[in-house]
């Protein structure tokens, strides 16, 4: 389970978060909603330990935070556009958690399948489509292996027929019990695949 308990930002004085709180149990799916600049996406950077947080507590089970837990899947996907799509998602796994090649392709491949993208590992991300280089992104995130995958406006850039693609493949991830965490402004999008919805709003300065 996630927790986050009372946890505030600011920047240059300005307030961004203050108290927030919630909790998402593992398998759920958590929207977090709001217009911009209420802080959505600088909520998701502190969950991902992308920037610190200036107070409040985040917990993953009852510990201390473990940032290496968590995988994002950024608004601009993030693709390294020199690298293949296999050699994408190979990439961190054979760094950072020491897998041989052999073992992090077999891997990679098998999450392609899943993801309905076997057959474009040897592709490069210009390449690929907006809603392809998304799978790849998610690919590549699921290949660390997170306990909590998070999503920077998943379904900004698509058209309404790739948008209800994304809300079977984040269905189908749940199916899996991976916990997921989602930032949009997408209300309609927010509720077909919550199990909880978290509605954010700028902090007036006063």
């Amino acid at each position: 389970m996630l927790e986050v308990k009372n946890l505030a930002k600011a920047y240059n004085g300005r307030q961004i978060l203050k108290d927030i709180s919630f909790s998402l149990k593992d398998g759920d799916i958590l929207t977090i909603v709001g217009p911009s600049g209420a802080g959505k996406t600088t909520l998701l950077r502190i969950i991902a330990g992308l920037e610190e947080k200036d107070s409040g507590q985040i917990l993953i089970d009852g510990q201390a935070y473990d940032s290496g837990k968590v995988g994002v899947v950024f608004q601009d996907y993030n693709l390294f556009p020199n690298l293949s799509v296999l050699e994408n998602i190979t990439l961190a796994p054979r760094l950072v958690l020491k897998k041989t090649l052999n073992e992090a392709n077999e891997e990679a491949m098998s999450l392609l399948k899943k993801l309905q993208m076997d057959g474009h590992e040897k592709q490069y991300p210009f390449q690929l489509s907006g809603g392809q280089k998304q799978r790849v992104a998610i690919a590549r995130a699921l290949a660390m292996k997170p306990k909590i995958l998070c999503y920077d406006e998943p379904t900004s850039a698509l058209d309404p027929a790739l948008r209800q693609e994304v809300e079977k493949m984040i269905v189908s991830l749940k199916e899996t019990g991976l916990t997921q965490l989602i930032i949009t402004h997408d209300l309609a999008f927010a509720e077909h695949v919550a199990d909880q919805m978290l509605k954010v709003k700028p902090l007036v300065e006063g």
